[in-house]
């Protein structure tokens, strides 16, 4: 069914263009299901752009037991106070993924870190 759905926008659609969200949607869904090399396959999508969406898929779209993460900006001279307790998570561009879980640091160190691992190593 996704297949002729995304081949059905394919045929309608002159040059090349975005394939919508929901069509996306559907593609990470079987992904999960399925596995990223067989539905890319089967879809007619390229592996690293099926990776990707699955990797970025918000909870809730595909899984509705996962939790929705929180997200805060760091902003240096913001806040001053130490945060109790957080979690940080880093996605490198290559797709490697570190998770740091953190207690009583001071927000403008954690910005001094966020600002260390986007640098990378040295």
């Amino acid at each position: 069914m996704a297949r002729q759905q995304i081949g059905q926008w394919r045929s309608l659609q002159q040059g090349r263009k975005r394939l919508p969200r929901g069509l996306w949607q559907k593609a990470v869904a079987l992904a999960q299901a399925y596995g990223v090399n067989k539905t890319a396959r089967t879809l007619g999508l390229k592996y690293d752009s099926l990776r990707k969406h699955l990797e970025v898929a918000a909870p809730g779209e595909s899984d509705p037991g996962k939790a929705k993460p929180d997200f805060i900006e760091l902003l240096p001279g913001g806040l001053t106070s130490p945060c109790s307790e957080c979690t940080i998570e880093w996605a490198g561009p290559r797709g490697v993924t570190m998770r740091m879980h953190v207690k009583g640091i001071a927000v403008a160190d954690l910005v001094v870190l966020a600002g260390g691992l986007r640098k990378g190593p040295a």
